[in-house]
């Protein structure tokens, strides 16, 4: 597996992740079948794509990624979606992890560039 298909495959499964959470949050504590099915099924995707990017990216720069843009996006989900508020510290945190995820990938000798 190439380098790209590792990212593509981090991609999908960080995207699967993002409307797995959005589900989750719907779900109404797993009230609703129909989004808590979705949450179950998008987690179950979302890890296994996560499992193919393994086997080139190395654990901990793959769940960096995985959990920091995870979180970038579905805070802005939450925002345009649910109406989430976001202070400027939480923006401020928002703006850290997106700068530690471009370090990682642009600076770190861990990622075979």
């Amino acid at each position: 597996m190439s380098l790209n298909q590792a990212y593509l495959y981090l991609a999908l499964a960080i995207v699967s992740e993002v409307i797995g959470t959005t589900a989750l949050k719907a779900s109404d504590s797993f009230t609703r079948p129909l989004p808590s099915l979705v949450t179950v099924g998008c987690y179950a995707l979302s890890f296994y794509l996560l499992s193919f990017s393994l086997r080139v990216l190395p654990t901990g720069i793959a769940y960096a990624i995985w959990s920091g843009v995870g979180i970038i996006l579905i805070s802005l989900v939450s925002w345009a979606v649910y109406k989430q508020a976001l202070d400027f510290a939480a923006i401020a945190g928002l703006a850290l992890i997106v700068a530690g995820v471009a370090v990682i990938n642009l600076f770190s000798k861990s990622v075979g560039h």
